[in-house]
């Protein structure tokens, strides 16, 4: 059973301090094929507080899926990461780390730390918004979820 036969919406949390980043990536996944939820939060700080329920979070739905940028203020990405993975309710939420970051060292660190993907973001706007819509088919419709 795969999760697109088990619900009808997927909740996907994205993790991004870029407005135009984050404007484009609702718009990909509004285009996209999948039906996507998708709650956006701006800093690391918001980003913990969101999964871990706490005001005014409180009844927040638990993504299925974390878009997570690299470079955010407040708490980074790789703390993020790091607190999620280490959390037993939070660690096996699928972490894609989307960022413009090319750096071995983030690579390296990003999948040390059990990010299950790192894309970095293009620079083309075609080709972001194609690779916003790949990543929803692909973690929304071929692979399994674990339930939440």
């Amino acid at each position: 059973m795969t999760l697109r036969s088990a619900v009808d919406t997927i909740d996907i949390l994205l993790v991004e301090d870029n407005p135009g980043d984050a404007r484009l990536a609702q718009e990909a996944l509004k285009e996209g094929r999948m039906s996507s939820r998708l709650k956006v939060v701006v800093d690391g700080v918001e980003a913990m507080t969101y999964l871990n329920r706490q005001s005014p979070y409180e009844d927040a739905t638990r993504p299925h899926l974390v878009l997570l940028d690299l470079n955010l203020p407040r708490k980074d990405g790789r703390q993020v990461l790091a607190e999620m993975k280490a959390d037993v309710e939070l660690r096996r939420i699928p972490v894609v780390v989307l960022t413009t970051s090319q750096a071995e060292q983030d690579i390296m660190r990003s999948y040390d730390l059990h990010a299950n993907c790192y894309i970095t973001k293009p620079v083309d706007l075609d080709r972001f918004i194609s690779v916003v819509k790949s990543i929803e088919e692909y973690w929304c419709s071929v692979v399994t979820l674990p339930p939440r």
